[in-house]
């Protein structure tokens, strides 16, 4: 398909677009922060915390009732709202490292992301995990250290964990002035100016020049002499600010503040805007494609069912690359090679829905769905083109499903298959037994099967273990190998819930020896969408 541009009145609209994530390790106050950002931009106007339960508050981007019950999140949630005459895509992400293939996925939608960092704990184990993803992918990075207002660790401490652990180099925009009690305000370094600290100063901030006889007021002389040196140190150890080098993911911006309290966030939000950049160019498995293009594309990047209990319905999101969604226009499906009419596609604000009669690169857009539809799936205007595709990784851990009551077999397959679509769970059918084997990344992901299973459908199941420990999806391009492999394992192959063929077995030792006897046949780890 030949490439036309958009007109300049769309590229502006292209260019006003911002589409982030937030991302962090759990309880470092990823969630605190994004509601704290729809209050600024206008979207609410109160924010539900999570932690005054004798309130019976949960956040706005928490909208499944297992993560009401739990306070946790465990599920993306994909909000819009205006700021500075830009129009910003939030995707609030899971913190509990048990759902960490949702994130993963969602790093492929966005443009840029922020990661939160508890200064009371420094860099933990699963930022470094997410930022590993975001540096594979060159995902521009900033950094918000939270929880200044609490006792923490030493700044300079907290700027070389983020360079040693996470790989990346730190450009302080900030520094705090003193923590917990003490806690003042945070230094500019490139005006040179302090931001008192006040609770709740979401939109009154205090701006005062940063000198000796200011900081007498608050400080003794021996806390000055520090902070003149630490700022000396950061000054001369640390790297200026380059928006080239952050673009290009070598280098991120810092800043410090606290979240609950509404110190910091504004600031942070803002250069989101300045410096974050807007929808890049995608490679497709044919081509780049132009976020300025004026036909539509777009992949798939979630699938999440029955947010309408009523209706069990299946929202399918978008991220859309090139040319705008209008109401009414065809979709082509790609992988099936069908067409669609999207009378109706919407946004959201978490669980709730608004319908919209456009949108543009950048934006995430939701359709009804009821097709045939997977996560990966690339969706144009006729052109023949695929996205790179996402990777599904090996499920950790296995447990055997079982029904209370057995008339609901082909129900809980029906339950079992859409929550899959979302990659919520894999499940497995061995080709010799009428059992089904449910595989997960983390635990919690097991409760939280049987709660959605209950909940959504009426389905009351249990679990009993099974000694399968790990699986591989198998492949050949000798197909004669192939059946006699299949004929000879039979006993330790299933299909997964794509009816794609995969191998299992209780340990590494017996995967090993499998692969060096079937030396042509590929045991993979990741499947493709």
């Amino acid at each position: 398909m030949k490439k036309i541009i958009l007109d300049q009145k769309n590229k502006i609209k292209v260019k006003t677009r911002r589409t982030f994530a937030i991302i962090s390790h759990p309880d470092s106050g990823k969630t605190t922060i994004t509601e704290k950002f729809l209050l600024i931009g206008n979207v609410i106007h109160e924010a539900g915390f999570i932690k005054p339960k004798r309130l019976k508050k949960h956040t706005r981007s928490d909208w499944m009732d297992i993560e009401k019950k739990r306070g946790i999140s465990i599920n993306t949630s994909v909000m819009q709202f205006s700021y500075l005459k830009h129009h910003i895509n939030l995707l609030d992400t899971p913190g509990h490292e048990d759902f960490s293939e949702d994130t993963y996925r969602v790093l492929t939608a966005v443009d840029s992301c922020l990661i939160v960092i508890d200064g009371s704990k420094s860099v933990e184990s699963r930022t470094k995990k997410l930022m590993k993803v975001a540096r594979m992918k060159e995902i521009p990075i900033i950094t918000f250290i939270n929880k200044m207002d609490r006792d923490t660790h030493d700044f300079l401490t907290i700027l070389d964990d983020i360079e040693k652990k996470l790989k990346i180099f730190c450009a302080p925009i900030n520094l705090p002035l003193g923590c917990g009690k003490s806690f003042k305000g945070t230094y500019n370094i490139y005006n040179n100016t302090i931001s008192l600290y006040k609770k709740n100063s979401l939109k009154k901030k205090i701006f005062k020049k940063f000198t000796y006889l200011f900081l007498k007021k608050y400080f003794q002389k021996n806390e000055i002499s520090k902070f003149f040196e630490e700022i000396d140190l950061v000054k001369s150890g640390y790297n200026i600010f380059n928006k080239k080098k952050f673009l290009r993911g070598e280098v991120t911006p810092v800043f410090f503040g606290s979240a609950l309290n509404n110190f910091g966030i504004q600031e942070v939000l803002k250069k989101i805007i300045s410096w974050a950049p807007y929808p890049k160019n995608r490679n497709s498995l044919t081509r780049k494609v132009c976020a300025f293009e004026k036909f539509f594309s777009g992949f798939v990047f979630k699938i999440q069912a029955n947010m309408n209990l009523r209706h069990h319905d299946k929202i399918v999101f978008i991220r859309i690359v090139s040319g705008k969604y209008q109401i009414g226009m065809r979709f082509f499906h790609v992988r099936t090679k069908t067409t669609k009419v999207i009378k109706h596609a919407m946004n959201f604000i978490a669980g709730e829905r608004f319908f919209i009669k456009k949108a543009y690169p950048g934006d995430i857009i939701g359709i009804h769905s009821t097709q045939d539809i997977k996560i990966g799936d690339t969706f144009t205007e006729g052109e023949l083109i695929n996205f790179i595709e996402i990777p599904k990784f090996t499920p950790e851990f296995f447990k055997i499903i079982y029904l209370k009551n057995s008339f609901q077999h082909k129900k809980l397959l029906r339950g079992l298959k859409q929550l899959s679509e979302e990659g919520v769970v894999n499940f497995f059918k061995p080709f010799i037994n009428s059992y089904l084997i449910v595989g997960v990344i983390g635990k919690l992901q097991f409760d939280v099967i049987l709660e959605r299973l209950k909940n959504e459908y009426h389905i009351f199941a249990k679990y009993k273990k099974t000694n399968v420990s790990l699986i591989r999806w198998i492949s050949s391009a000798n197909k004669n190998l192939l059946e006699k492999f299949k004929k000879e394992n039979n006993s330790f192959l299933a299909y997964d819930s794509d009816n794609e063929i995969i191998f299992f077995t209780t340990n590494v030792f017996k995967l090993n020896l499998i692969q060096d006897k079937y030396k042509d046949i590929c045991f993979s780890e990741i499947k493709k969408f």
